[in-house]
């Protein structure tokens, strides 16, 4: 008989038997403590996910509005359509689905089928943005087909720009997403963008939801409002001008604009012409641009879309930095007066040119401006003057200034995008002679138009450097105010004395100097012109070195400032490129709108007033004499057709205007009729010219524009064409502007 196992072999047996338990129990402990300790939260996701689903609901972004709370952008409610492919009962239903929201959504059926066959899917996107016609199109289809499950629609929103290209290049825009792209919108992306919210969802065995009562709701906070400085109303003033300007003068790279209130930094309106749609901004708004950009193909099609894009969406007046020329003249100024190089009357030599450093520079009057005090050298806009100014202040001191005004640092708006100066200037070592003496005059350097306004602001608020911001205040939700933004002064650049002195001087430019064009009967007006070389580009159809920027930048009152405006036109093409000639009338417009909206009254000179329009009298039945007295009274001239004893028509009908010292037509026969006459050509002929025709002609002139008593005043434009046939006495406006050249470039010259 076999013997059994020895007593030995048992005892072995047990001891392998236990190790193997220990090992086993080892590596399952191990295993749990993996699962449990280790890896915890990567299982627990994973549970999670197969046992909740997550739906997020997107936030209402803020509302932005206008210093007078108009909607100047605000969200609205669309809807994201979107199949749950594991809730379609097969695939008969499937095509219906497919059949009905190609037709509706305008979406590609095979799409649709192609998407709600990943039977394993809950959510498969078939449209974005599905606005409340479509909304409603949708919910009767499903009703009617009575599909219950497979098609499901998500609140999202939608943003909306009630004055689609209206300050445009502010605003900004967003992405399919909600997300801010550009502007305002990314510039506060936090706080109008919200917090999204979500629905979480309870899954049974099957894939399927459970009850409503297994859902939970998160709701969605809404985003903040903003409310801006920009005037909706000024916004419209500043765009119109500035775009009938830019097509005048056939300006080739955008025109630019500001206003800017002078005491607190607020930016009133700011434009850039040509700009885009708000609701489109993928379009290119150019008509010019965009017919070239479809006549290209492939790549460089691509190319030039995404360029064009970029170009339209770029905001110039802080984006781009330009030569300033002879506005700068003010600072230059601002500088010698308040350290006392110069006085108001000091006197200085402008025989066409000035020497610096071995090099000759030019003034912009050839023939030179002879001996002029430092005002008239301003008014006249002398660069010698200036030359021999520069000097007197030296390097060291105008560097010093150039930086206290904040020509070397960004100035710290509240917009994305604003140009950084660092190279653009010289520095304090390199600013030799030559640079200093152009430097006074405003070239050889750059700044972009923001840190123009804001420093001529400074000069006319009594020397604060204020920091220009766009937003005033930003809003919860429900529209309270959760944030203000106060004026922040940066620093005072100039005492209050040379404030004063600087105002009455820029004042003296629009009566008696360069910027008689920004001249406003009844409002006094202050600032400068400038017209300055563009150094660095060619000129493709010249070959030349020969483009232009036309400039203007003042403020009004001059005796009480409230606002500034400037005015930047890049690369005219137009007979007369001087900044005094096309920009200085430009923000002479935007003034004549801009101030009395802000109720800012005229105050008529006693010149002025006898300039003024009147109202016709009635007179209508009177006797010849007794019109002619009455008339006469309200200092108009009277001449009789006929030889009635009364007085039975009259032109100008009474109650309409009448330029003062006008001519009223009366009419004393039954038989007679208004007499007709021609109207003449009264364009490029001066004051007393214009007179002569219209008196010829027999018919009445309100003048616009510039002063009457100005001898280099030249009309323009004429309020009904040459050639028209107008009853005898009607009134023409004619508009009038000065031919300025004082303004203009220089170009320096070996001697």
């Amino acid at each position: 008989m076999a013997k059994g196992p020895s007593k030995r072999m048992v005892t072995r047996m047990k001891i392998l038997m236990v190790c193997l338990v220990f090992v086993f129990t080892g590596a399952l402990l191990g295993q749990l403590a993996s699962l449990q300790l280790v890896n915890s939260e990567e299982y627990q996701n994973k549970a999670i996910a197969q046992q909740l689903r997550t739906t997020t609901i997107n936030p209402k972004r803020g509302t932005i509005y206008d210093s007078n709370m108009k909607v100047l952008a605000q969200s609205a409610t669309v809807w994201t359509v979107a199949l749950a492919p594991a809730n379609i009962k097969d695939d008969a239903q499937l095509q219906t689905i497919a059949e009905g929201l190609s037709s509706i959504l305008d979406v590609d059926q095979e799409t649709i089928i192609e998407k709600g066959q990943n039977k394993k899917s809950y959510y498969e996107i078939v449209k974005r943005k599905v606005e409340k016609p479509q909304y409603d199109a949708i919910t009767q289809f499903l009703d009617d087909n009575d599909i219950k499950a497979g098609v499901d629609m998500y609140e999202d929103s939608k943003r909306y720009y009630p004055y689609n290209d209206e300050a445009s290049s502010v605003i900004g825009f967003t992405g399919t997403d909600n997300d801010g792209l550009y502007g305002l919108e990314s510039m506060y992306d936090e706080y109008l963008q919200g917090v999204p919210g979500k629905v979480v969802s309870a899954k049974n065995a099957y894939n399927t939801d459970m009850p409503f009562e297994y859902e939970t709701l998160i709701e969605p906070q809404d985003g903040n409002g903003l409310v801006l400085s920009i005037d909706e109303r000024i916004q419209a003033i500043l765009e119109r001008h500035l775009e009938v300007a830019a097509k005048e003068n056939n300006v080739t790279n955008r025109a630019a604009g500001i206003v800017m209130d002078v005491q607190t930094g607020e930016i009133l309106a700011m434009a850039t012409h040509s700009d885009f749609d708000l609701n489109s901004p993928m379009e290119i708004f150019d008509a010019d641009v965009a017919n070239e950009i479809a006549s290209l193909t492939g790549d460089e099609q691509a190319e030039a879309k995404k360029q064009a894009q970029f170009d339209q969406w770029r905001n110039k007046p802080v984006s781009d930095t330009y030569e300033p020329g002879s506005v700068f003249k003010v600072i230059t100024a601002a500088m010698a007066l308040e350290e006392k190089k110069v006085s108001v009357d000091d006197t200085f030599n402008c025989p066409g040119y000035y020497v610096v450093g071995g090099r000759r520079i030019s003034c912009a009057r050839r023939t030179g401006h002879g001996t002029v005090t430092f005002k008239q050298g301003l008014e006249q806009s002398c660069n010698p003057t200036f030359m021999q100014v520069g000097e007197r202040i030296g390097r060291n001191l105008f560097y010093q200034y150039f930086e206290n005004f904040g020509f070397t640092e960004k100035t710290g708006i509240d917009l994305p995008g604003e140009a950084t100066n660092a190279g653009l200037f010289h520095t304090e070592e390199s600013l030799n002679s030559v640079e200093l003496a152009t430097s006074s005059f405003g070239q050889t350097f750059k700044v972009t138009p923001l840190q123009m306004i804001t420093a001529i602001s400074a000069v006319a608020n009594g020397g604060y450097l204020l920091q220009p911001h766009v937003v005033r205040q930003i809003l919860d939700s429900d529209d309270n105010i959760i944030q203000a933004i106060e004026p922040n002064v940066r620093r005072q650049v100039i005492s209050t004395e040379t404030s004063d002195l600087l105002r009455e001087l820029m004042e003296g430019v629009i009566f008696e100097g360069g910027g008689k064009n920004a001249y406003l009967p009844g409002y006094r007006i202050a600032g400068k012109t400038g017209t300055s070389e563009k150094r660095d580009k060619v000129n493709e159809s010249t070959g030349q070195k020969d483009l232009r920027i036309a400039s203007f930048c003042g403020f009004a009152p001059a005796d009480d400032p409230k606002v500034a405006v400037l005015i930047m036109l890049d690369e005219p093409h137009a007979d007369n490129i001087f900044g005094g000639t096309i920009a200085a009338p430009v923000a002479r417009d935007i003034f004549a709108d801009v101030l009395p909206y802000l109720g800012v009254e005229p105050r008529y000179t006693a010149a002025e007033l006898q300039q003024l329009d009147t109202d016709t009298p009635v007179l209508t039945g009177l006797s010849p004499a007794d019109a002619t007295a009455k008339a006469e009274q309200k200092g108009l001239k009277v001449r009789v057709v006929g030889s009635g004893d009364t007085v039975l028509k009259q032109m100008p009908s009474a109650g309409s205007t009448i330029p003062k010292s006008g001519t009223v037509v009366l009419y004393t026969n039954e038989d007679s009729e208004m007499e007709e006459v021609t109207v003449p050509n009264l364009v490029g002929l001066t004051v007393a010219q214009v007179n002569t025709e219209a008196a010829n002609a027999g018919i009445n002139v309100r003048f616009s524009g510039v002063g009457l008593e100005s001898e280099d005043a030249v009309s323009t434009g004429q309020s009904i064409v040459a050639g028209e046939k107008v009853s005898a006495g009607t009134v023409i406006a004619v508009e009038f502007q000065h031919n300025v050249a004082d303004d203009a470039p220089n170009t320096v010259a070996d001697d």
